[in-house]
């Protein structure tokens, strides 16, 4: 059974009441005998079961021929440069990392 909020347009207590959809709708505040109106607020949707999220209907890898297909499909923009783009660099530590020494072969 659906539950229904009401507000008392006198002293604008909200009650919420249990009721089945033939019952009729609450008129009379409880509290002081004013008039009761329904409030209509948004419903919590909970989705249950497989096929509501982005990953649930795609494949986990993509097939090589529709890759092709869309290549084809696609028209081709030239490019500048074909080297893959450099990774970023990691952020400098606080503290400076030491500094390699090379030591030199003596010739006693």
């Amino acid at each position: 059974m659906p539950t229904y909020e009401y507000e008392c347009q006198t002293c604008h207590e909200r009650v919420e009441a249990v009721q089945k959809f033939s019952e009729p709708s609450l008129t009379i505040c409880p509290l002081c005998g004013g008039e009761l109106r329904k409030v209509f607020s948004a419903v919590g949707i909970v989705f249950k079961g497989s096929g509501f999220y982005k990953n649930d209907s795609r494949p986990s890898e993509k097939s090589p021929s529709k890759t092709s297909a869309s290549a084809e499909s696609t028209p081709s923009t030239p490019s500048t440069s074909t080297a893959p783009t450099p990774a970023p660099s990691p952020a400098p530590s606080a503290t400076p990392a030491p500094t390699p020494t090379t030591k030199t072969p003596s010739t006693d």
